[in-house]
């Protein structure tokens, strides 16, 4: 089953703004996994995360499908996951 990574730090001004927006989006039924990019370092390399906030959509064995970097809309994140 597909997911959303959604990779933030608590010093991003940004993340702060589209932490709630992701909340909202995993309250609809969407599944997202939050990944700090201090505290999990491995898998931000993994994933070669440069910019935060930014949302991996990836499938059952954690394969990348798409990915946006940057704030969206609670409508526009549910949009990239149903698009994919």
């Amino acid at each position: 089953m597909k997911k959303l990574l959604y990779f933030s730090a608590a010093w991003c001004q940004p993340c702060k703004m589209f932490g709630p927006i992701m909340d909202e989006v995993s309250e609809e039924g969407l599944p997202v996994q939050k990944v700090d990019v201090d505290a999990e370092n491995e898998t931000s390399q993994k994933y070669q995360i440069r910019n935060v906030p930014t949302v991996i959509l990836v499938d059952g064995e954690g394969t990348e499908i798409a990915k946006f970097i940057g704030v969206k809309s609670k409508q526009q994140v549910i949009d990239f996951y149903n698009e994919h």
